[in-house]
């Protein structure tokens, strides 16, 4: 009787398992591999911005009327942006202290000039928007507008062959001359006038930008 109860006892359990929908997981003997840990992003270096290099500049001369600069005006290649890296600024603050000093210089022309590659009409432009660039840069630092004239003549006027990379830098140029002083125009070697913008393109108005030539 007793084996009959526990034969009807394992029966009822089973059953019940089984309407219980009761599932036995199965393990394999093989163990699960580790998920790889996601690497972590190191953080790029930022670029190092370049120092503007220190030219020691002594000053500049005037020669005749023209301002002698004591290092070429640097400007990115092929364009009006400054080469601050390369001492714009510190031309430019010769330049600055030149006029501060100098309130008899009334009217001050700045030339730009380019070699001879690429088009007539983009070399012109060009060298309107290096010698609008100066231009600003003493607006900017509290010369008065009205005592600038930019001007550009763009392959015009070489000072050398354009032949070699060496005489192309060379035409490649801002220059600054003295076009009145005491509101009268500079004379040449044989006592004329010089015209105040010596014959070449107005880039801009200097007192009003915004508006190109």
């Amino acid at each position: 009787m007793r084996k009959l109860i526990s034969v009807l006892s394992a029966a009822v359990v089973m059953a019940s398992f089984a309407l219980n929908g009761c599932t036995v997981k199965v393990q394999s003997g093989e163990p699960e591999e580790p998920k790889p840990t996601p690497k972590k992003e190191e953080p790029k270096p930022k670029p190092e911005k370049k120092k503007p290099r220190k030219l020691n500049l002594k000053g500049l001369k005037k020669i005749g009327n023209q301002l002698d600069l004591p290092a070429p005006l640097p400007f990115k290649t092929g364009s009006a942006e400054p080469d601050i890296e390369g001492g714009f600024d510190e031309v430019m603050e010769e330049v600055r202290k030149y006029m501060v000093a100098n309130p008899d210089t009334t009217l001050l022309r700045i030339e730009g000039h380019t070699d001879s590659d690429g088009d007539d009409a983009m070399n012109l432009q060009l060298s309107k928007d290096r010698a609008t660039t100066a231009t600003l840069w003493l607006i900017s630092h509290n010369i008065d507008c009205k005592r600038l004239m930019p001007v550009g003549f763009g392959e015009e006027k070489p000072l050398a062959a354009n032949d070699t990379p060496d005489n192309k830098a060379k035409n490649r140029r801002v220059s600054f001359f003295e076009a009145t002083v005491k509101n009268k125009p500079v004379l040449d070697d044989k006592g004329k006038p010089i015209p105040v913008d010596n014959g070449g393109k107005i880039a801009v108005d200097p007192c009003n930008p915004a508006v190109k030539k």
